[in-house]
């Protein structure tokens, strides 16, 4: 018989670890799935460097930080001592996280639940979603969740390649930046190739002038404007690769010409920016309200919240939602009425919601 756990928690940033500590620290039996190489992932893939991270609370927010063992110190440190910081703390406690793994979907079993991902099912009595806000956007070619990174985690390995970066914004910028520099100070003659979908760019004064810097100390790039990643192939020596097109022109017979270039995946980054949770909230039934004016007074007239109970229930059985994916706010069914609730995003909220879940998830697990 598979194997059945308490609890299964999606996503390894401050709501994942803290429901999973949580969870270890009571005897449950859990499983923390994170889709990034290691836990707080997306914090160190979206935080500037070096940025410092704080123990921000609300003003009006008499409680302290639920789990102590994940509060940021009172003095400030970079995001990268902070992730380091958790990250001996996760291997400490030897929590159970796997990491690499691509959530897809959550399907109704007997008695439960079970998540299917990338790499097999898990079963689970529930399910806790504890991803963040910022979801990366795919390029939706073959191969791309797989093959092709979002950020730049080691410039050096582009040393001896061409590659390609696409995105229009500050971040491809920025790392165009680092794999230029890095390919400079290496003697490397290939270029960076810069794609966007548009034929302008759009970059700050600041990152702009570094990067005017970096082209004036001999960095190699080559502007590809309205271009558009179309294809995913592998090719006859078994590499995956990205056929890019530069330029299209219909024919009035219907027939497509175009010109095109390719690149191995592996020599690919992708910097296209993020997306909101809804698609996945959708694709799980989940129930969402979308405001209506005077309805909302955080969320905007239009915008869709998740429906949640007052223990962080959605309305799928099961199936829990903390931590930046709710934010700003969502819709709280308390005393047989429906009002938005205000959700900051912080780590504080994200890890007193876990708290929260797991007293919750405890009681009626205890109940059974």
């Amino acid at each position: 018989m598979d194997k059945f756990y308490d609890v299964i928690i999606i996503g390894g940033g401050p709501a994942g670890v803290a429901a999973a500590y949580l969870c270890h620290r009571a005897g449950l039996g859990y499983l923390l799935l994170e889709q990034g190489q290691g836990v707080f992932q997306g914090i160190a893939n979206t935080y500037p460097a070096g940025k410092n991270v704080y123990p921000s609370k609300p003003k009006d927010d008499p409680e302290p930080f639920l789990v102590e063992e994940l509060r940021p110190p009172d003095k400030p440190v970079t995001v990268e001592k902070y992730v380091q910081y958790v990250q001996h703390f996760v291997q400490h406690e030897k929590l159970n996280v796997q990491a690499e793994v691509e959530f897809q979907d959550i399907r109704d079993i007997r008695n439960g639940l079970t998540v299917q991902t990338a790499r097999g099912n898990f079963n689970a009595r529930k399910v806790i979603l504890a991803f963040g806000s910022s979801i990366p956007k795919e390029l939706n070619v073959y191969g791309d969740a797989k093959m092709v990174a979002k950020s730049v985690d080691d410039p050096k390995k582009y040393i001896g390649a061409r590659t390609l970066v696409i995105g229009g914004g500050n971040s491809a910028a920025d790392v165009i930046i680092s794999v230029l520099a890095a390919k400079r100070e290496a003697n490397d003659s290939m270029p960076v190739y810069w794609a966007h979908i548009s034929e302008k760019f759009d970059v700050n004064k600041e990152t702009a002038q570094r990067l005017g810097e970096e082209i004036l100390l001999g960095g190699n790039i080559r502007l590809l404007t309205g271009a558009t990643p179309r294809i995913g192939e592998i090719d006859d020596e078994g590499v995956d690769r990205l056929v890019i097109r530069v330029s299209e022109y219909k024919q009035p017979d219907g027939i497509e010409v175009y010109n095109a270039m390719s690149f191995p995946m592996q020599n690919v980054i992708a910097c296209i920016g993020t997306q909101g949770p809804l698609p996945i909230f959708d694709k799980l039934g989940v129930q969402t309200i979308t405001c209506a004016e005077g309805v909302c007074s955080v969320a905007r007239e239009g915008d869709r919240l998740l429906l949640l109970t007052a223990d962080h229930e959605t309305t799928r059985k099961g199936v829990y939602a903390i931590g930046g994916a709710i934010s700003p706010s969502f819709m709280k069914i308390s005393e047989a009425s429906i009002k938005e609730e205000r959700h900051p995003n912080l780590i504080y909220t994200a890890i007193n919601d876990a708290y929260r879940v797991i007293e919750s998830i405890k009681g009626k697990l205890t109940a059974k």
